[in-house]
């Protein structure tokens, strides 16, 4: 004999329906056995290593750029003051906001807008990495 009378054992229903349907529910004792690792999160996700690079603008660089010279870790030639971005933590210089002193900026890499502002007001921006570039 077989499964009986029109469509047994043959839709998603005899299966306690489609894909992982039920596996919290009527299908909770083959979770625990065949895939107990199917619910909640494992492991630690470094939030700093999502590929994003810290940035700096140069509102905020223009702020802090006298008090880096007073803590030696900038220097003054030529009348410009020389910060470099890679000893201060920084990947990034961006655009945002707009800077009136003259200073020379080396960056690992620069936004298209802080590198027009920069000579706009005097200065310079030395891209390391990419001889020429941005200066």
């Amino acid at each position: 004999m077989g499964w009986g009378r029109i469509g047994q054992h043959r839709k998603s229903g005899s299966r306690g329906g489609r894909g992982a349907a039920g596996l919290g529910k009527h299908k909770k004792s083959w979770t625990l056995r065949y895939a107990p690792n199917w619910f909640g999160k494992r492991g630690f996700r470094n939030p700093t290593s999502r590929g994003e690079q810290p940035a700096i603008d140069l509102e905020r660089l223009e702020a802090i750029v006298k008090d880096l010279a007073a803590r030696g870790q900038a220097k003054v030639e030529d009348g410009k003051y020389v910060v470099d971005l890679e000893e201060l933590g920084y990947a990034k210089l961006l655009g945002r906001g707009k800077i009136t002193i003259s200073v020379k900026v080396i960056a690992p890499s620069a936004s298209g807008k802080a590198v027009e502002k920069v000579k706009a007001a005097g200065g310079e921006v030395v891209i390391k990495g990419a001889e020429g570039a941005g200066s």
